[in-house]
């Protein structure tokens, strides 16, 4: 039998007590943001009766993916970074706010402060030329108008050949794999870099745990982070998925969007390859940003979401 107590008054007052509605200390908002977590817990509780046992085993799940950093990796893989994206895109369509280079999910793998580089970076370490293929990037940056944006930071990071970041795996060296590039007087922006490879979630994880109980895969298809700014623009967000990857529209991190998609070319002509300065095959990958103009000053800037920040 469904017993249901949370409507009533006495629990919806013990509810307010627990969210520090009864002080003048603290923050409202995360008061008013706690409360509606305990009464909506509440009623999934009751109305999925929910057994003690299963309250008991999903907090003990929450401090499993909690010791193993992977909160961000989760929420990315239930869709909820996703719908973050969705529900801007709907807010940004109420408000005319259309047009340039689509958003998608940051992901958990930023690292702040990369090198800043002139127009043109070298991205690897060179550690993994004897198994990586290398790739030349490159791209403009163009505003609303599609002019050029000159002076443009392109923020930019990607894995290696095994699917691992640097900062996280401890094996690559500093800031491998990551750079800011700022755009030349044309806004162009280029980096030699190697193709990177795609990355599923640790098996042993509590990401892949919960995502096997859902019959789903833990798979991402070989990728490109963006962070995109300039004076007057409105900061992007964004990626690009590599066309050819099996996951491209199987991204388990819901990261494909239309728009986002980098056409890879591989090249086998020796002499092209000399041309690069690199023996043997070598990709090209073009693709360029289109910017907003931003609506208001703060919107040139990144969310101010926890980020890793490499140790001096």
């Amino acid at each position: 039998m469904t017993v249901k107590i949370s409507h009533s008054d006495s629990i919806q007052q013990f509810f307010k007590e627990a969210s520090g509605f009864n002080n003048d200390a603290g923050d409202s908002r995360l008061k008013t943001v706690i409360n509606r977590i305990l009464v909506d817990t509440a009623k999934i509780v009751e109305e999925l009766e929910i057994t003690q046992d299963e309250f008991w085993k999903a907090v003990d799940y929450i401090n499993r993916l909690g010791g193993r950093n992977e909160a961000g990796l989760l929420a990315a893989g239930l869709g909820l970074e996703h719908y973050l994206d969705l529900l801007q895109d709907a807010k940004d369509e109420q408000q005319g706010l259309v047009g340039g280079t689509p958003r998608t999910i940051e992901g958990p793998l930023y690292v702040a402060g990369a090198p800043v580089v002139e127009g043109e970076a070298r991205m690897d370490d060179g550690s993994e030329d004897a198994v990586a293929t290398p790739m030349f990037l490159q791209g403009r940056v163009t505003g609303p108008d599609g002019q050029p944006v000159a002076g443009a930071v392109v923020d930019l990071w990607h894995a290696n050949t095994k699917g691992n970041y640097s900062y996280f795996d401890k094996s690559q060296s500093e800031y491998n794999l990551r750079r800011r590039i700022v755009t030349d007087e044309n806004g162009y922006y280029r980096a030699r870099s190697i193709v990177p490879s795609g990355y599923g979630c640790s098996p042993d994880g509590p990401t892949q745990e919960c995502l096997d109980l859902l019959g789903r895969h833990g798979q991402r298809p070989a990728h490109i982070h963006f962070f995109i700014s300039a004076p007057g623009h409105r900061h992007l967000t964004t990626q690009i998925n590599l066309a050819g990857d099996r996951y491209l529209w199987d991204d388990f991190a819901y990261a494909t969007r239309d728009g986002l998609i980098g056409d890879i070319h591989f090249n086998d002509d020796p002499e092209a390859a000399h041309a690069r300065g690199v023996e043997g095959r070598f990709a090209e990958v073009v693709f360029d940003f289109q910017l907003q103009q931003a609506p208001a000053p703060e919107a040139e800037q990144r969310s101010q979401r926890p980020r890793a920040l490499q140790e001096a």
